[in-house]
This record gives C-alpha cells, structure tokens and sequence, in this order.
C-alpha cells in the first residue's frame, strides 16, 4: 500500500467516527428540557467539531457538511442555516484576511520589521524587541497569525540566525533557539490582543453576543487587552532570555543585515504609502469606532475598496486569498450552529445543568477552575478554532450561571483561548513553522511553554483584572 492509499484509508476512517459520534449522540435518549431540535442540531455540531480535530476533509469541507446535515434532516429551515454566511463579522475576517495580502504584497510588512531591528537590534535583548514590537504593529491587520508569524516574521528571524552563525543542532543555542521560541510565544500573546489578530477572534465575539448577551467592539477588545498585552510582550522575552540564555549577547550583524536589506528595498514604493495611509485609517477608524459608529465590518471593506481602487491589490488578488474564503465558510457555517443552538435554548439549559456542580463556590473561585481547565485542555487540540467552537460558549454560559460577571468572564476566556496555543508545537499554525525549524527538542518546547504559561495566566489574571476593574468592566 502506497502512502496516497493509506492516507486516503486514514481519512476514511477519522470520517467513520466522526458519523458515528453524530449518530450515536442523535439517538441517545433527549434530557428534559432539551427540544428535540436542539437536540439534533447539538449531535451534528459536535459532529462538525470532532470533524475540525480528526480532519478527514479540510476544515472548509467539514463544516460546509455539517450545514448540509442541519438542512437536508430538518433540523433547520434552508434559511437558517444559511445565515451565518451573512454575518456581519464573517465577512469582517475576510476584508482582514485581503488587507493582511497587502501588507506581504507590497512588502511593507517586512520594511516595518527591518525598521525595528536596524534601529534596537544590537544586542540580542533588543533584537528580541525589535521582532516583538513588528508583531504587535503588523497584528491588528493580519487575521492569519500563520501568515504574521509565518510568511512575513520568520523568513526574517531565520535569515538573522543564519547571519550569526546559529543552526539546527550544535549551534541552534547560539541565538536561533531563543529568537525561534520567543517569537512565536510573541505571536500568540498578540493574537489575543486584537479582534482581528487571529483568524477565529470575531468567532468569540459573535458567541458572547449570543450565549452572554455581551458585545465586544473592535476598540473595547484593544482597550481590554492592551495593558496586559504590552506587560506580556516586555516580560515574556525577558523570561525567556533569562531561563533559556542565548549564548550570543551582542548582535550588529542583525542590524547591520537590516539595514542591508533595507538599502536593497529602496525608498518606499507608491503602493507601500498607499497600503501604510489604509492601515492607519482603518486602525484610526476601529479604534473610534464607539465615537464615529462606524461598524468595523465596513471599516475593513474601506480599507479593502481603497485597495482595489488604488491597484494595491487586484481582483485576482482577492479571488486567489484562499483563506478569505476558507475562513468565511468554517467561520459562517459554526457561527451559525451555535447560534442556533442559543436560540433553541440548549446553552441555557447546559449552564443551568452544569453550573450547578459549582455551587458552592464564590464566582472568582470558580472563575479560575474554569479557566484553568479552559487553558490547559488546549493540549488536546491541534487548532484554536477548534478548541473555541467546542468550548468557548459552554465555559462561558456556565460561568455566568457560577455568577461570574459577564464581561469578565467573556474577556479572560477569550484572551486565554490564544494564549493557550503556547504550550505545545501544534497548538496553532505558526506552532509547526518555528518547531520544524528544527532549533529546539519537543521536551523542551513543551517545558518553555509550561512555564510561559505561567507567566501569562500570572500576568492576564493579575494585571489584567486590575485594569479591567480601572474600566470599569466587572
């Protein structure tokens, strides 16, 4: 047998059990109190989701089956089933997903990281910074933190360990390992910043809406995490630099190769400016968008039309954006189950069902149980969106009912559900791009992810509670 034809057998299989899952969860005799409906549509979600983790098809395929199913048994009105491809936040993920194409198109997000390193990476501290401070400003406009972390920060990254004489094996702990591992820990704190840092992001806020009656804009997911972001970004590099040193302390090279490339790239191209004007007004825009009550869906649309119009990006451009459209259908197609799960009323029936087995416990205790088994049962996930469709609205229903206040339980599951994708080399897509470089063992990935981990739940719980009492949030 061929590795085509076991392949192929291996997905027949993952596609067998997640039937089986379906069938067997839609036979099983229905709780009081739970429609019939409800019921039926839970069977062919949790279907959907097993789906998401086995991938016997690509996650698109997956979910595009699963709205299928709730129409073609009866669970759902054709209608209702497809409306979650007209979701507004839906379609908010694809303009960001084409303003992050603009960015790599026209190379302004590798000019801004040059920038950084040339002028703060003489020492390998700075140099670290330098990295994080490009992350942070390229992140509010790149949705895919693979495409962030992955197409435009670790060509960089890699090309610097080169430079300094640091590869796979005996010279990884030169440098390579270190700037491997704290980018990508720097990837995952700053896709819990912004709502339109990571791809699943506007998933959160669309089942707070619904399970929590919570609504989190573009400018309040900012202003939340911000604080604790920022904390993260200085103290986690540091950490790291500290427990696992880099045996190189002073890097001109990297600066000087910055400037090289820089010189290479010449002064800024009209596309360039033009794509840095749209970056600031969108971002201008987002951030005032409670005061000008622009919805951040048509911000992202005026940023894509200006684009267009100024030839940044064509229209082939935007039908070759995989991922746009990728994500408008997984996006769409859960958006819609779960919230239709809402309005069939099985979330409050589950909060009401679980959150008794809290009892007993003040809200803030059960707050950190909740979170922490939140967190940590990231380790049994290869994918966020995965992990956030199948437990971010449970958790967040059963915290209410534990009497957490709302807006904080919505915001510390949500900030988590990124930062959780730090504890192991498969967790989120830039994970497999920075382990398979090959500058560090599994062991110890995972024991550096642990122990940030801790620093971060440390810092977000901590810091991050204290602020969001200083807004007023809880």
């Amino acid at each position: 047998m061929n590795g085509k034809e076991r392949n192929l057998g291996g997905s027949l299989i993952r596609g067998i059990i997640v039937i089986l899952v379906g069938v067997v969860i839609w036979f099983l005799p229905i709780p009081a109190g739970v429609k019939p409906e409800a019921w039926h549509l839970l069977a062919i979600f949790i279907a959907t989701i097993v789906g998401l983790i086995l991938t016997p098809l690509p996650m698109g395929a997956v979910v595009i089956i699963g709205v299928m199913m709730t129409a073609f048994t009866g669970t759902l009105k054709i209608g209702a089933a497809l409306s979650g491809f007209a979701n507004s936040t839906v379609w908010l993920i694809v303009a960001a997903f084409l303003i992050a194409r603009g960015f790599i198109k026209t190379g302004l997000g590798r000019r801004i990281a040059f920038q950084f390193i040339r002028a703060f990476g003489r020492k390998t501290l700075g140099l670290a910074y330098s990295v994080v401070a490009s992350e942070l400003v390229l992140s509010p406009a790149t949705p895919s933190n693979t495409a962030r972390a992955g197409g435009i920060i670790f060509p960089i990254v890699k090309s610097i360990s080169n430079t300094l004489g640091s590869e796979p094996g005996e010279t990884a702990r030169k440098i390579g390992a270190f700037l491997m591992k704290m980018e990508f820990q720097a990837t995952v704190i700053t896709s819990a910043m912004f709502m339109t840092s990571m791809a699943p992001n506007p998933l959160i806020a669309e089942l707070a809406q619904k399970t929590a009656n919570v609504s989190i804009t573009w400018g309040g997911w900012a202003l939340a995490a911000i604080v604790p972001g920022i904390l993260a970004l200085i103290i986690v590099p540091y950490v790291l630099y500290k427990i696992y040193p880099p045996e190189i302390k002073e890097t001109p090279q990297a600066s000087a190769m910055a400037h090289d490339e820089l010189q290479k790239m010449g002064a800024m191209k009209r596309v360039e400016k033009i794509m840095l004007f749209v970056f600031l007004l969108i971002l201008a825009l987002w951030v005032t968008g409670e005061l000008t009550k622009i919805n951040a869906t048509a911000v992202a649309l005026i940023g894509v039309s200006v684009m267009l119009i100024t030839g940044v990006i064509r229209w082939d451009d935007v039908l070759s954006e995989k991922g746009a459209w990728d994500a408008l259908i997984w996006f769409g197609g859960l958006v819609m189950m779960a919230s239709q799960l809402n309005t069939l009323g099985f979330m409050k029936w589950f909060a009401t069902a679980v959150g008794g087995s809290l009892a007993g416990f003040g809200w803030f205790s059960a707050l950190v149980i909740l979170m922490l088994v939140y967190f940590y049962s990231h380790y049994g996930f290869a994918s966020t969106t995965a992990h956030i469709s199948a437990m971010y609205a449970p958790f967040l229903a059963v915290a209410v009912a534990a009497q957490v206040p709302p807006y904080l339980a919505v915001l510390t599951l949500a900030f988590f559900s990124a930062l959780n994708a730090g504890i192991t080399h498969y967790g989120t897509g830039p994970a497999p791009i920075y382990f398979n470089a090959g500058y560090m063992d599994q062991k110890t990935w995972w024991k550096l992810g642990l122990i940030v981990s801790f620093v971060n739940i440390i810092i977000w719980m901590g810091g991050g509670f204290i602020w969001w009492k200083v807004l007023g949030l809880w």
